[in-house]
């Protein structure tokens, strides 16, 4: 059952989302908060297997609180925004970000996205993937954007990329691969390099997106 915090400045926002998902009787909401400063004591206190957090808070950067959040918790993020084709995006999925969701989501789609994220999967709808893809080879020059020039992962890597799109730590696709997870590590760091992305989210949209395994990139 995913434990949540959900974070907005704006009470009805809370309220709406709450009524949202703790329709499903598998979710559970622990507390809310409007700030930056309520939601790290939260999350502290709480310890949520997720918080739904909103970039635009009054005292602190909300990529600034994802970053910590994840940098020192075990509880995952999913961006709630109020647009779903932000600057931020990129922003936020390198702080950790899980998933990514607008505001004007289904219900269902809102109820998916916590399950998805509770489970240690990346979720982000199409036209955000789209967006971290296009983000992610715009970092590189043309002449190494082409299928000639594409990196080629090793079979390993190719093992290793699939689980991390599986939602699998680093620790899980150790023990699945009979591998260390020194080891496992060192192929996402270097999996991550080959696809010009910084996040194991950002990989994993890669694959879902069918730009890696079959094709090289």
């Amino acid at each position: 059952m995913p434990r949540l915090v959900i974070v907005d400045d704006h009470a009805a926002v809370r309220a709406g989302v709450t009524a949202i998902l703790t329709a499903d009787s598998e979710i559970e909401v622990l507390g809310e908060a409007a700030t930056g400063h309520d939601t790290i004591e939260a999350i502290q206190s709480l310890k949520p297997d997720v918080v739904v957090l909103d970039l635009q808070l009054p005292d602190r950067d909300g990529v600034d609180i994802c970053r910590e959040i994840t940098a020192t918790t075990a509880t995952r993020v999913l961006i709630l925004t109020a647009y779903e084709i932000t600057d931020n995006i990129t922003a936020a999925l390198d702080a950790g970000a899980t998933g990514f969701l607008a505001k004007t989501a289904e219900p269902q789609q809102m109820i998916d996205a916590v399950h998805a994220v509770a489970a240690g999967q990346a979720y982000l709808t199409p036209s955000v993937t789209r967006h971290v893809i296009a983000q992610a080879t715009g970092k590189h020059p043309p002449a190494h954007r082409t299928r000639a020039a594409a990196p080629e992962l090793t079979d390993r890597e190719r093992e290793v990329l699939q689980l991390v799109a599986e939602g699998l730590t680093n620790k899980q696709i150790a023990q699945r691969l009979v591998i260390s997870p020194a080891t496992a590590k060192t192929h996402l760091a270097r999996i991550m390099q080959k696809l010009g992305v910084s996040t194991r989210t950002q990989a994993a949209m890669l694959v879902r997106a069918g730009n890696s395994l079959d094709n090289g990139v």
